[in-house]
């Protein structure tokens, strides 16, 4: 066996941490057979063209996870989260996607995205420590 060993790079460049998902990648594609990656990244922004709020997913093998959605506190309660996820949902259905999958902890929003129609499949108390780590999904329509 190789001199093989543990490293800890807590400041790795950002081509050093892609060596690893494209990795990761390219098994996943191996298996699965699904190639066709898509970033979804939605913003807001303001007429001095300040980001206010968005939303970072990515689409693939059917599906969009949405990893971030963030609404600045000046915007929230207005419906902008809700424009951002039915803008998000509807590329998804664009690309042939059949779910969405994404998390929030207890503190954050996971009321808002029941009312949007999701449902939790998961839950992980105590993380982090007093919360808890809600994991929710949502059935999309097929395409017309």
């Amino acid at each position: 066996m190789p001199d093989i060993r543990i490293v800890s790079e807590p400041h790795a460049s950002d081509s050093l941490k892609q060596v690893v998902v494209d990795q990761l990648d390219a098994y996943n594609i191996a298996i699965t057979g699904f190639s066709q990656y898509s970033p979804v990244n939605l913003f807001l922004r303001d007429a001095g063209d300040e980001v206010m709020g968005g939303l970072l997913g990515a689409i693939w093998g059917g599906a969009l996870y949405v990893r971030i959605l963030w609404v600045s506190e000046a915007l929230r309660g207005q419906g902008f989260g809700q424009r951002l996820m039915e803008t998000a949902e509807r590329r998804a259905v664009e690309r042939g996607c059949r779910h969405v999958f994404l998390d929030t902890f207890s503190f954050q929003a996971p009321g808002f995205y029941e009312k949007l129609g999701y449902r939790t499949y998961a839950k992980a108390d105590d993380w982090p420590v007093g919360h808890a780590h809600h994991f929710l999904r949502k059935d999309l329509p097929t395409a017309p």
